[in-house]
């Protein structure tokens, strides 16, 4: 098939690739002429695995080229972002999605795919996406083939989830249904799972909701174990250990284009009823202030005057920093010009950012780590001036010298005692 995907960034390349592995023509369109132009160039700036390797193999293959304008195919598959609006609910902003699907409009002919995997509210392509493509005079379900199919990607494993994970085939009608198994059948190794598009979208914000709500459960029971002076981290272990029991790990917050976003979709579609995930969405929304609140008890008591924040993305191992928790902290610090403040990530290249471990360190009174790099498993803290590190994520394995190791589990201790030079 000729296929043209719609948005090149995260997603939209990938599976770009991964369609033209399968030995499809296909037609990259994105309305960035710098991405457009760079990926001709033959340049890429992603550290996700095995995504330069696909995207030389499928170049020099001729099945891959980038454009800025759509054109004639038998598929268009839609990977444009969807933010959230700034309205109260932070609802859907589907102006991209809209963009795009007015896009294809003129290219429309009788038997083609038109498939959304952008994460959507539900019932958008019901309530929006079926009357712009019926604008045509093509019938939904008769002419063309609409779909709703979401990525369920976790980034770090994008090219091999692509493939294997399980694909929730959402259409319009049957028929549709029909069209969308049979084109991801080409690729995909996973289940192809049949279903409506206003169920298959439903179905996806609840997967990240669910995520961000059992975080949601961790993060309060962080701050219950801090008021009862128990560590919540082991009471998480243990609690785990039931065979139907599986509380997440909490952190400084949640981020991601995802887990911090999905949710308001629900919320934003049934506002009144969403109470336990609007909830949810409180508790890790304010985490980062309660981060901020503990890191000012612990330099109060050392009389500390320097802080390193070890990561800025919003998950270990990654170079994405959206919505990321990490970065709200960091600037928060900078703004309240109290300390000094120095960032180092080694997966993130910003002018702001120290490229060296141990001259970040130099001197430093707290280590406060809000990502879960695996280069932070050991860190050497002789060249710090106080040695304590407050490690959010539990990452940290093993340490130099006499450091004092502070967690979401034991951080209670600072109110009773004053942290030990």
């Amino acid at each position: 098939m000729k296929i043209v995907v719609i948005g090149l960034g995260y997603i939209g390349l990938p599976t770009a690739i991964v369609l033209a592995k399968a030995r499809h023509q296909v037609v990259g369109v994105d309305v960035n002429r710098r991405i457009v132009n760079r990926l001709n160039n033959l340049e890429i700036k992603s550290e996700e695995p095995f995504l330069k390797e696909g995207f030389d193999e499928v170049v020099n293959s001729g099945n891959f080229i980038a454009k800025t304008d759509v054109e004639l195919a038998d598929a268009f598959i839609i990977t444009v972002p969807t933010p959230n609006k700034k309205d109260m609910l932070r609802s859907c902003d589907l102006t991209h999605v809209i963009e795009a699907v007015r896009s294809v409009l003129p290219y429309l002919q009788s038997g083609n795919t038109v498939i959304i995997e952008s994460t959507v509210g539900p019932k958008t392509t019901e309530h929006e996406i079926v009357p712009l493509i019926e604008s045509t005079g093509l019938k939904v379900g008769t002419d063309v083939h609409l779909l709703h199919c979401p990525e369920r990607v976790l980034p770090g494993k994008i090219m091999y989830e692509l493939i294997h994970n399980d694909r929730i085939i959402g259409g319009v009608t049957p028929a549709c249904s029909e069209a969308g198994m049979a084109l991801y059948r080409t690729f995909v190794k996973g289940k192809l799972i049949p279903t409506n598009a206003s169920t298959a979208e439903l179905s996806k914000l609840m997967e990240n909701t669910f995520r961000d709500v059992n975080i949601g459960l961790a993060n309060e029971l962080v701050k219950i174990g801090n008021e009862l002076e128990i560590d919540a981290l082991e009471v998480i272990k243990l609690a785990n250990h039931h065979p139907r029991v599986n509380i997440h790990q909490p952190g400084p917050g949640v981020g991601g284009h995802c887990l911090a976003v999905d949710p308001h979709f629900v919320i934003a579609a049934a506002p009144i009823t969403a109470k336990l995930i609007s909830e949810a969405r409180t508790i890790n929304q304010r985490m980062p202030a309660y981060i901020l609140s503990k890191v000012e008890e612990i330099m109060t008591n050392i009389d500390g005057k320097k802080i390193v924040v070890f990561g800025l993305t919003y998950k270990g191992d990654v170079d994405d920093t959206r919505e990321s928790p990490a970065m709200d902290i960091y600037f928060e610090l900078q703004r309240a010009g109290k300390y000094q403040i120095v960032a180092y990530d080694p997966h993130v290249d910003l002018n702001f950012v120290e490229r060296e471990m141990q001259i970040a360190l130099e001197n430093a009174d707290l280590l406060l780590i809000l990502t879960d790099h695996s280069e932070f498993q050991y860190v050497d803290t002789s060249n710090m001036r106080n040695k304590v590190i407050f490690d959010t994520k539990s990452i940290v394995q093993r340490v130099s010298d006499e450091a004092q190791l502070l967690n979401l589990g034991n951080i209670f201790k600072i109110a009773n005692e004053k942290v030990r030079n």
